[in-house]
């Protein structure tokens, strides 16, 4: 997209805590910011500022107790703290023009943020009982001029709902089952009734010695949509359930939308969504 073109940034955000748990585990985050300061998103709202980046994560933590709600809270609270310093970076790389281009970059800033909150979590886990072998998904997008850069772990996920039409995963799911199903071994049915597709191989904390983040960056064109969720949404609906609740007309938010129908589909787990559409200011 012409990154001169006129464009507005609406989002809503929205999380339940299911039908059988106890307690929430999932956390969201809307962040826009600059290299001066940072400013938390309400659920729901619009932005036309394309001077500032927008940042919105989707986390699932995970572990006994209530080490799973202060896994996926870290998580956030790292993103907060640490991104507004690790923009300045890249304002400073995208000055000399010896660096590499800017998705290089941005890519290496996110694996960094990850790496950074993976460890705050094994030091956590082994400092307190109570925390031990506490961890998280993350799913974070960010929303810079013209393209969205992304960073990536666990079984939350990132889908582009593209103007056009159609819906795709951009994130690829940390187990087993999912790799299974992005070899073609297997359909959207049988992977959602894998026994071990819960089963995740990659994820912040939970005692992993090291990470690996997917990251990447996409191009998107005005009317395209983001949708961020947990894997309580997508536990009882399939991509293309997903993009037609998206599609209805609703009263509610997008985000509210989609999550009150995944609970009412399924509601086994804590349910949370981000919606992002980029329109035309």
């Amino acid at each position: 997209m012409d990154s001169s073109s006129p464009l507005t940034l609406r989002w809503s955000a929205y999380t339940d805590i299911g039908r059988l748990r106890k307690n929430n585990e999932d956390s969201f985050l809307g962040l826009s910011l600059d290299a001066i300061e940072v400013q938390y998103l309400g659920k729901i709202g619009d932005a036309s500022d394309i001077s500032k980046d927008y940042v919105f994560a989707v986390s699932d933590g995970m572990g006994g107790a209530m080490a799973g709600e202060f896994a996926s809270r870290i998580a956030v609270e790292k993103i907060t703290k640490m991104l507004p310093s690790y923009l300045n970076q890249l304002s400073k790389k995208m000055a000399n023009s010896d660096h590499a281009p800017e998705d290089d970059s941005a890519h290496q800033l996110l694996i960094a943020l990850f790496h950074e909150i993976h460890r705050a979590l094994l030091f956590l886990s082994a400092s307190y009982e109570e925390c031990c072998g506490m961890g998280t998904t993350l799913t974070l997008c960010w929303v810079r001029r013209e393209k969205l850069h992304f960073a990536h772990i666990g079984d939350s996920r990132l889908y582009h709902l593209r103007k056009k039409g159609g819906i795709s995963q951009i994130s690829e799911d940390d187990t087993h089952a999912g790799w299974l199903f992005r070899q073609g071994k297997m359909s959207e049915y049988e992977l959602k009734n894998h026994p071990c597709r819960n089963l995740l191989q990659k994820v912040l904390g939970a005692d992993h010695q090291f990470v690996t983040p997917q990251v990447g960056t996409v191009d998107y064109c005005l009317g395209d949509r983001f949708l961020l969720c947990s894997d309580g949404v997508t536990d009882g609906l399939f991509d293309a359930q997903l993009l037609e609740i998206l599609t209805e007309s609703s009263k509610k938010s997008p985000a509210q939308h989609l999550v009150e129908e995944a609970v009412e589909r399924s509601g086994r787990d804590n349910a949370t969504a981000m919606v992002i559409e980029i329109s035309a200011a």
